[in-house]
């Protein structure tokens, strides 16, 4: 007879299971690696299928024309919002750039370190926002802080040019591998048949069929953690390594837009970027775009030409 027992169900990985406090999550911005901004805010459009013709080396379809699913992100450009500064780990000034959004510039809260010339530091970083307005979805911007590579005089010259001017998404990527960090649908309250994949139990049982047989003993009274019970589903901030990117364009020089526009979303008006497979959350949910943190040779080895974009 078979044993009447199995694993427990439910990742101990992601835990606790809550909402998220803010929507675009942070990067610990030391342990990437890369030239230039290290990421870059986008916002997901949907999905559809690419043709595309295969270039992989000693791939099986080399040379030919596939069909792979894909999912398209607009990225509007961004602006330089300040300038952080940084000695041994911990932010000591900030200093606002000029020619910021005068309407964001109210919205904002600065503290007093915010506007004061520093001198000695160590590490520099950049507070962007992203001119959201331009695309459709809503007026207010998101910001985050983005971390820079190289050393600190590299730093100092990107801080410079890129003060001045929009940022764009071809600035940024152009093709490799990108790493996704974002929140994923939010579905309320879940019980724990939905929430953990826990089976059911037979017809007539007592005391409910869509739940746990036991929560735990009587002596001691307690229900740990790790029981499976209802809560929250939803709304939790994932990463996805790796995501190849397939192109990166901008509507004005190549219309990838449909006549109906997208589903949930309506018509890309400024730039785009196209990656391989799917990604969390719904439509315009707001997502964080970073230079990969642990590339793998089977990810960075691919290679796609677009064709054509059903």
């Amino acid at each position: 007879m078979a044993k009447n027992s199995k694993p427990r169900e439910g990742s101990l990985q992601f835990w606790p299971r809550k909402r998220a406090r803010k929507f675009l999550p942070s990067s610990n911005w030391k342990a990437l690696k890369g030239e230039g901004l290290l990421g870059f805010i986008a916002y997901k459009v949907g999905m559809c299928s690419a043709i595309v013709k295969d270039n992989t080396p000693d791939s099986m379809t080399k040379g030919k024309k596939i069909v792979i699913p894909v999912t398209i992100l607009e990225a509007p450009e961004m602006r330089v919002f300040s300038i952080r500064y940084y000695k041994n780990g911990e932010c000591v000034g900030e200093e606002l750039n000029e020619g910021i959004d005068k309407e964001l510039k109210k919205k904002v809260k600065l503290g007093k370190n915010k506007g004061k010339k520093i001198e000695d530091y160590d590490d520099l970083r950049v507070i962007v926002y992203s001119q959201v307005k331009k695309t459709g979805i809503k007026k207010t911007p998101d910001i985050i802080e983005l971390g820079l590579g190289g050393n600190l005089d590299e730093k100092k010259r990107l801080v410079e040019e890129i003060k001045k001017k929009e940022i764009s998404i071809q600035d940024v990527f152009k093709n490799g591998l990108v790493d996704v960090r974002g929140l994923t649908k939010g579905k309320g309250t879940a019980g724990p048949i939905k929430r953990f994949s826990i089976g059911l139990k037979q017809a007539k049982s007592e005391k409910g069929v869509r739940r746990p047989g036991s929560l735990g003993g009587w002596h001691p009274a307690y229900v740990s953690f790790r029981a499976p019970m209802a809560g929250q589903l939803g709304m939790f901030s994932r990463i996805i390594y790796n995501n190849k990117i397939i192109g990166v364009g901008k509507i004005s020089e190549k219309d990838i837009n449909p006549k109906q526009g997208w589903k949930h979303f309506g018509k890309i008006k400024t730039s785009y970027i196209i990656i391989k497979g799917s990604v969390q959350g719904p439509a315009k949910r707001q997502l964080l775009l970073t230079k990969p943190l642990r590339k793998t040779k089977k990810q960075e080895k691919l290679n796609y030409e677009l064709i054509e974009i059903k």
